[in-house]
């Protein structure tokens, strides 16, 4: 077997880091404020600096972003909030956490993003089931924001919120409007394998409404008021520590000049597969961080390209081979009207490739070499 290529080359950027997110983390030992300690300020300051979001409130990690959003938001039982099935759980978890029904919307076979169309049939069904429609949750998948020219004016139209699940595409932008400045809200993860990550678990929230803010800069600290035996909401626990802030400090320096090299990947990805796959596409006028490089393979067999490219030494991964309203925990909420027929067909045929910054040219053409053997093998 030849030697094996990394999918996500976590030590390649240690490695270049060098010395400097050592030294970021004993300066938290030597002051020893491990909880809420200066770098987390710090952090959020730069994270504004960086997006352009007026408010940015760091957490625990992606999940509770969501989770922080929609309670801040007074989502209950009886509201609908529409999000896409092709996504992770945590999009529609933090939704049936707080007893409402994630209704499932069908995504765009191009971006891989929520579909506007489908988007306003599935309001028209949350109404006729008796549901109160009162959010979308809009998942910028794989790096690219979704179509939000369009999902913008549905939700003005109808009179719903949008959040923007940034987990993936966080140093994105669509048309010159950076993500985090999108939607009433963005939240936004820092697991370690996401574009901008720390060495845990982390996760942020974006708004420029400053009462949201404040409302979940109390919910993330159990509810607290002025001071912390004075709960004025019921809240949860979840602070971004201060070593994951100090990590994050040094990481975000270096982030522009990662999503440089990631979209110097993609296009040579794009070069030497799209004329045997099909590649993915961004959005006029939209950037993408390419947390992950995802190809469609109709009429392939993708369980033996997968076997294929093992043996040459690529990893793979399938983002998302089941959707979300297939699985045994969310099959029972409500789908957009006909189903999701482009969601199943995705799930079906996308695979992703090794993507980070620090991917060579050589490393990259025997991928695409391999690659492109295992699709003529397969066909």
């Amino acid at each position: 077997m030849s030697s094996q290529i990394a999918f996500i080359d976590l030590a390649a950027q240690r490695r270049h880091l060098g010395p400097v997110v050592d030294e970021a983390i004993l300066r938290v030992l030597e002051h020893g404020l491990y909880v809420m300690g200066p770098e987390v300020a710090q952090l959020e300051a730069d994270l504004s600096a960086f997006c352009g979001a007026r408010y940015s409130i760091s957490c625990g990690n992606g999940t509770d972003a969501l989770a922080l959003i929609l309670m801040a938001k007074g989502v209950k039982a009886g509201d609908a909030v529409f999000c896409p099935a092709l996504t992770f759980a945590a999009t529609a978890e933090v939704i049936a956490w707080l007893g409402a029904t994630p209704m499932f919307v069908d995504v765009c076979e191009d971006t891989f993003n929520l579909d506007p169309m489908s988007l306003v049939a599935s309001i028209a069904a949350a109404r006729d089931r008796g549901l109160k429609p009162v959010g979308v949750i809009a998942v910028d998948l794989f790096g690219q924001p979704a179509n939000y020219d369009l999902i913008e004016a549905t939700t003005a139209n109808e009179g719903l919120w949008l959040l923007c699940d940034a987990a993936q595409s966080f140093g994105a932008s669509y048309k010159e409007r950076p993500v985090g400045t999108i939607g009433q809200a963005t939240a936004t993860s820092f697991f370690p394998a996401k574009p901008l990550g720390c060495y845990g678990d982390g996760g942020a929230v974006f708004t420029d409404d400053a009462e949201l803010a404040g409302i979940i800069r109390s919910l993330r600290i159990h509810g607290q008021g002025t001071d912390k035996y004075d709960n004025a909401r019921v809240g949860m626990n979840s602070r971004l520590d201060t070593i994951q802030a100090a990590v994050l400090l040094e990481k975000l320096k270096i982030f522009p000049g990662e999503i440089r090299a990631r979209s110097r990947i993609a296009t040579r990805y794009n070069e030497q597969l799209g004329d045997f796959a099909i590649a993915p596409r961004i959005l006029e006028g939209a950037t993408s961080v390419w947390a992950q490089y995802t190809l469609r393979l109709p009429g392939h067999d993708r369980n033996a390209v997968q076997a294929f490219l093992t043996v040459a030494g690529v990893p793979t991964a399938v983002y998302y081979p089941v959707p979300l309203h297939r699985q045994a925990a969310y099959r029972h909420y409500p789908t957009a009207p006909g189903g999701l027929p482009v969601s199943d067909r995705l799930a079906a045929e996308v695979i992703s490739l090794p993507m980070h910054p620090y991917l060579t040219e050589a490393m990259q053409d025997r991928i695409t070499a391999a690659m492109r053997a295992a699709l003529v093998a397969s066909a």
